[in-house]
């Protein structure tokens, strides 16, 4: 068939995805309009109730002590062979066992993993990673250094740079997100998956637009579409809305210490410690509509049914996309969205379970 003849076939096609996709840009734009108007108040209530602690945010001059623990492992920089990036990761390499590597989420760094590297270090080798962006890993400027194709493509060479052809990924939140990424476009070098309170972006998608409430708990995802405002409101008041995410009462993380709350903020406090991280969100929407993927990667799923900003009802529409006896999926009670924080012996219950036939 002709060229010309085919394209005009497709310009209706065309034209239709394309008005789609404008209209799903105004929408969202929108959203992070009214969502500012949110935040922004919330950020300047803080300011006036707290008004020593200023507008900015205070850099934090030397990391604390528990960043520095060498329980938790060595501290070590891997050269990434696809983009050059070099990442930081903390390696409790003790045991004989695969590679199991840990991906943070937001607002979260290798420190989230703390209670994992201690349970898991001495029968495998268990390395939590600093995603591109994060804490002490190589921070690449413009959006575009933030797509799920490179953020997938650093977990390829980090596994391959640390010498094995395949891990299990244990991911959490936007780790979560990646690992789904990885799992569909690198199968072979996924040997199992531990997720923990992430759907795949083509589910949630589904999801989201049948269940519009989702779309408000997941407020903060349209703000971070903006430029600038973001990092100034996450900063105000000494980085109080990050401090209330984290150590909330109700929906952050309990018994957080003062000195671990100031260990999982000291790299947002540095200079452009926030850029990279919200630039992962500012990606979110490039590719609308996603296909829906079959998943067939051996996956062990963990959801709080107290989660604040992720429905549990996301797990039953995980689970229609799998392949049968693919996956096993368990629902927490009483357990929030920081799982492997808040509820570590519980994570560890399903993970030992999960992973107990693997040598070690």
């Amino acid at each position: 068939m002709p060229e010309l003849v085919v394209t005009a076939l497709l310009a209706p096609s065309r034209l239709s995805l394309s008005l789609l996709r404008f209209c799903m840009w105004v929408a969202v734009y929108a959203a992070a309009l009214l969502a500012a108007a949110a935040y922004t108040c919330a950020a300047l209530l803080g300011v006036l109730c707290r008004p020593r602690l200023g507008c900015c945010g205070r850099p934090r001059s030397s990391p604390p002590a528990g960043l520095r623990d060498p329980a938790l492992g060595e501290h070590r920089f891997l050269a990434l062979q696809s983009s050059g990036l070099r990442l930081h990761y903390v390696s409790a390499g003790r045991g004989n066992g695969p590679l199991l590597l840990f991906l943070h989420g937001f607002p979260e760094t290798w420190f989230s993993w703390r209670h994992q590297l201690r349970e898991f270090g001495p029968h495998f080798h268990a390395v939590a990673v600093d995603m591109r962006g994060y804490g002490g890993s190589d921070k690449p400027g413009g959006v575009d250094s933030y797509t799920l194709d490179l953020l997938a493509a650093d977990v390829r060479d980090v596994v391959h740079g640390l010498g094995y052809s395949k891990c299990v990924l244990v991911a959490h939140d936007w780790g979560g997100v990646i690992a789904w990424h990885v799992s569909t476009y690198y199968p072979a070098l996924v040997e199992r998956m531990v997720v923990i309170s992430a759907p795949p972006r083509p589910v949630f998608q589904e999801f989201s637009l049948r269940h519009v409430t989702q779309l408000f708990r997941s407020n903060y995802m349209f703000l971070f579409q903006l430029r600038w405002l973001p990092e100034k409101l996450l900063s105000m008041s000494d980085f109080q809305l990050l401090k209330t995410t984290l150590a909330h009462y109700k929906r952050g993380i309990p018994q957080l210490s003062p000195s671990e709350l100031e260990a999982c903020l000291y790299d947002f406090t540095q200079p452009g410690g926030l850029t990279g991280p919200l630039n992962y969100y500012r990606n979110l929407f490039r590719d609308f509509p996603l296909e829906p993927q079959e998943l067939s990667t051996p996956t062990l799923l963990l959801w709080g049914d107290q989660d604040p900003v992720l429905d549990k009802r996301l797990v039953d529409a995980i689970g229609a996309h799998f392949m049968p006896g693919r996956l096993e999926a368990h629902v927490l009670p009483g357990v929030g969205h920081w799982a492997p924080q808040s509820h570590a012996a519980l994570v560890h219950h399903y993970m030992w379970a999960f992973l107990g036939d693997l040598p070690r």
